[in-house]
Order: structure tokens, then C-alpha cells, then sequence
């Protein structure tokens, strides 16, 4: 398809700012399309079809990560190899934020309440959830870890069963995210334009670390999911590519420990 000829996995990995711009036409076009097409359910649809359009190109780095599971056996290589396509798809969905964030902000608000409904609806359920907990610091931190452990699980799951299922979830989570951001920026523009940055920055704190938890664990459903299919479950390459994604988990999970103590004790320090 055309989207598909846009960028390789291998030039992603090469030129990983790249897929941030790749990101935001993905998206952008998603809206546009769900907008016009389905306007009555243009919030979800739009997520669909950027996951829709990003799946060429994360099947693609997901089959050349489980290549190099075959051909590289050092398990610190390894690590460093999958973090340039954790790096470039990190990039992918920070150019998906920026755009659904910039469309909440540009739209007229009636048109951005009703595009992002389902968005609003999941930010209200966790905002709820996290002030019936507000009295009490470890509550809120131990509710917020358990929901991204949960998406992280929902990453890994889907990855395995579909092998770039997760790019789905991810999508869902960049556009919560963005509403996020693009409210905050929304209610505070008209009195600073350094409401952007700062915006950016307090929700970024933790938001970084989190979706780059979200991707090592998609990447190693996806590569687990691969090696399934294409080798024996009792070989020793299939044993060192178990290992190689268990690590990636790990890391996923130690990452998202960071991220939440950083929701909770560093990201309300950035007054916006």
C-alpha cells in the first residue's frame, strides 16, 4: 500500500526521527478519514486506522528483532539491538500523540469532545478511580502501577496471539495520552503560550518511560509469537529467543515501576 512505502524497518531503525513525522501523517490521516467516513464513531475508528496503517512497518521490525534473536547470541548485543526499534517505534508514538493532541486542541471544542468521546470516557474512569485513593500516596501509586501492568499484560498478550496486535493497543493509549495533553493545553492557553512545553514536559516525565515499557513487552509477545510459528518449541534457538524476551519483559516491568513513581512524586512538580 502506499502508507507501506512511506518507510522501511530497516530505514527506522537507521533514522528513528523519521517515524516521528510518519507518526503524525498516520494519525492525521486516521482522523481525517474517520471524521468524514464514520463520523458518528470517528474517535475509535481513528485509532483503528492508524494502527492499521502502522502494522506493515512494526510486522517488519518484529520479524527482523527475531532474526537477530537467531543470529546474535550475547544477550547484552541483543538488548542493544532491540533498543533501536524500541527507539524508532517510541518515536512513532510520539508522533501519534502530538497529532491527536494537536487535533483536540485546533478543533472547535463541541468537535473535539465528540471526535474524542471514548478517550474522555476512559480518562474520567481513571480519574475516579485515582481520587477515591487520593488520601493516601501509596494508593494512588499502587493503582496507577496495577493499570499499567495491566496494559502492559494486554501489549504482551496481543503481540503473542497477533503478532503486531499490541500497535493497536498502543494507539489507543497515544490517543488518551494526547487528550490528555491537548485538555491541559486547551484550558491554560489563553492565558501562556508556554502552557505547550510545559504541558509536553509534566506529562512526558512519565509518559516516556511507560510507552517504551509498552513496546519492549509488545516486542517480546511479537517475537515470541514468530518464533512459534517458524521453529521448534524444544530447539535451542527457540530457548535462547524465550530467554532474549523474558529479558524484555523485565525490563518492560522495571520500567513501568519508574514511570509510576514518577506520576506520582516528579510529574505534579510541573505546574501548568
Amino acid at each position: 500500500m502506499v502508507l507501506e512505502a512511506l518507510i522501511s524497518p530497516i530505514t527506522a531503525e537507521q533514522k528513528p526521527w523519521e517515524t516521528f513525522f510518519i507518526g503524525i501523517l498516520y494519525a492525521s490521516i486516521g482522523i481525517t478519514l474517520g471524521l468524514f467516513i464514520f463520523p458518528s464513531h470517528a474517535g475509535m475508528i481513528a485509532v483503528g486506522l492508524t494502527a492499521m496503517a502502522s502494522i506493515p512497518l512494526i510486522y517488519g521490525a518484529i520479524r527482523l528483532e527475531e532474526k537477530k534473536d537467531i543470529t546474535i547470541s550475547e544477550e547484552r548485543m541483543l538488548i542493544k539491538e532491540h533498543g533501536r526499534v524500541v527507539l524508532f517505534l517510541a518515536c512513532l508514538f510520539m508522533g501519534f500523540t502530538v497529532a491527536f493532541a494537536a487535533w483536540y486542541v485546533l478543533l472547535p471544542a463541541d468537535s473535539a469532545a465528540t471526535l474524542f468521546s471514548p478517550q474522555l470516557a476512559t480518562i474520567s474512569g481513571i480519574n475516579s478511580m485515582v481520587t477515591g485513593n487520593a488520601f493516601a500516596t501509596g494508593s494512588v501509586l499502587l493503582t496507577i502501577i496495577l493499570n499499567n501492568l495491566k496494559v502492559l499484560a494486554f501489549c504482551l498478550l496481543f503481540a503473542f496471539f497477533y503478532g503486531f496486535g499490541a500497535i493497536l493497543i498502543l494507539t489507543w493509549n497515544a490517543s488518551v495520552f494526547a487528550v490528555v495533553i491537548g485538555a491541559t493545553i486547551r484550558a491554560g492557553l489563553h492565558k501562556s503560550a508556554l502552557v505547550v512545553p510545559l504541558a509536553l514536559l509534566k506529562y512526558s516525565i512519565h509518559g516516556i518511560p511507560e510507552i517504551v515499557a509498552y513496546f519492549c513487552a509488545g516486542l517480546a509477545g511479537g517475537i515470541i509469537s514468530i518464533a512459534v510459528i517458524r521453529h521448534d518449541w524444544n530447539s535451542g534457538k527457540f530457548r535462547h529467543i524465550l530467554i532474549d524476551s523474558v529479558d524484555l519483559t523485565v525490563v518492560a516491568i522495571v520500567l513501568l515501576l519508574i514511570a509510576g513513581l514518577l506520576e506520582v512524586f516528579v510529574s505534579p512538580l510541573v505546574l501548568v
